[in-house]
């Protein structure tokens, strides 16, 4: 009996809808705790990929977002594999520069190195030994730092256009400085782009958009090995 003196008549209605009222909230509550299929699991690790390189790296009369490094993580994410690429590209650098640039950059933890420099070496007449012994030891330091950091070698090669035993030197020392490390090797960065007026800037040295979109070619299934002996 309620409060005006009324008994209170329970609804067969409401009685047979009780159960289901009960199972709508339960299923309501049950779909609010799944998570989204959409967000990456919060346990998987995005692998990092430092490029440490110079004008080629930093897309040099380009926007950031047309050199290599941006376009490697634009093709991981199309394959469902995020990279965090940290493009420390910096133009007209050389493997002193970087060697100097590099503890800094190592402040953040790296899975994976890329070493794109000493072209800028080689312009300005640095013996190929005095390179080759920088890019050692930026790739030394880096893996005293993050012993696991998987190693990729970004080779160089100057046209042979003479005898001099120095232009063919300059390539075959990123092979060696490669094998010597067991690290990953792209033979020739600007495979495809040197000398090509229609995937280069005007100045014939820089690639455009077109030769970025190449260089990424030449690096992706490389970068691709690294990640896998990850």
């Amino acid at each position: 009996m309620n409060k005006s003196g009324r008994t209170a008549v329970e609804s067969p209605l409401m009685n047979s809808l009780i159960p289901f009222l009960f199972l709508g909230f339960a299923a309501t509550s049950a779909l609010a705790k799944k998570p989204s299929l959409d967000r990456p699991h919060p346990d998987l690790k995005i692998p990092t990929v430092l490029v440490l390189g110079d004008s080629l790296s930093a897309g040099y009369g380009l926007a950031r977002s047309d050199a290599y490094p941006a376009l490697l993580s634009a093709k991981a994410a199309a394959l469902g594999q995020p990279l965090h690429i940290l493009n420390a590209g910096v133009s007209g650098d050389t493997s002193a520069g970087g060697l100097r640039r590099l503890p800094r950059l190592l402040e953040r933890p790296i899975d994976v190195l890329i070493v794109e420099l000493g072209i800028n070496d080689i312009f300005r007449g640095v013996p190929i030994t005095e390179i080759e012994a920088n890019l050692q030891k930026i790739i030394h330091l880096t893996r005293a730092r993050y012993p696991q950091v998987r190693v990729i070698v970004a080779g160089m090669q100057l046209p042979q256009t003479s005898v001099d035993d120095s232009l063919t030197g300059f390539g075959l020392m990123y092979r060696d400085l490669a094998r010597r490390n067991s690290a990953e090797l792209v033979p020739f960065l600007l495979e495809g782009v040197a000398g090509n007026p229609a995937f280069n800037l005007p100045d014939l040295i820089h690639p455009n958009a077109r030769g970025q979109e190449i260089l990424a070619t030449n690096v992706w299934p490389v970068l691709e090995r690294a990640l896998s002996r990850g």
